[in-house]
């Protein structure tokens, strides 16, 4: 077993780097979408308010598997051809983008309505005082919430071993089949997932107390 132990920590290592990289890029994606959304749903146009809804209520109830092999292997057959990688991050971005626009939304609602109130009677518009007034005010208490959800983007690119990616969870997989490993290699696995989330969960802890003295 100790033979295969460099190889395996190679291997684990690559995969690694790739579930980083598409952690990063699914939250990131799911961010910046899910802001737009935010502002969708509480934009005053009604139109826009009811396409936000419609995309929170389909994404957040599709399983997420379910949702990667739709684009993995449905787009192909519409003709939309895609490197695996980007398509993979592009669906697990979208789906995460309805759970970030209700954190945002709800980090809007806490802020206090006199606020908003005196926004508008100073003659601010709905962006200026979405720019100006709400989000600054709205951060704070979004912290945890997407700290949350960062860890949930991290230990969901795990799925996306079963479309192909070569991320964490598929190297092992692969090295399992390989040198017939897979106590050394899952368990390595488990140690490395569970230091992503337990760092992520400190750091949006670190964020928020900081954003508290800041106040």
């Amino acid at each position: 077993m100790t033979d295969h132990l460099p190889a395996i920590a190679v291997q684990l290592g690559h995969g690694l780097l790739l579930t980083l990289a598409l952690t990063a890029l699914v939250f990131a994606g799911a961010v910046l979408t899910g802001v737009l959304l935010a502002v969708l749903r509480i934009s005053p146009v009604a139109p826009l308010r009811a396409f936000g809804a419609a995309y929170v209520g389909v994404f957040r109830n599709i399983p997420l598997l379910v949702l990667l092999v739709l684009f993995v292997f449905g787009l192909p057959d519409l003709g939309l051809l895609y490197p695996l990688f980007a398509t993979a991050a592009t669906a697990m971005a979208l789906y995460w983008a309805a759970f970030v626009c209700e954190v945002v939304r709800s980090g809007v609602r806490a802020v206090p309505r006199g606020q908003v109130e005196a926004a508008r009677a100073l003659g601010l518009g709905f962006g200026a005082c979405l720019r100006y007034v709400i989000l600054p005010q709205a951060i704070r208490p979004m912290v945890q919430p997407l700290g949350s959800i960062f860890i949930g983007c991290a230990l969901s690119t795990s799925l996306a071993a079963a479309v192909g990616v070569a991320e964490l969870s598929g190297q092992s997989q692969f090295l399992t089949l390989r040198y017939d490993q897979p106590l050394t290699t899952f368990a390595i696995t488990t140690v490395v997932y569970v230091a992503i989330t337990l760092t992520s969960a400190l750091l949006a802890g670190r964020v928020e107390r900081r954003l508290a003295v800041a106040r």
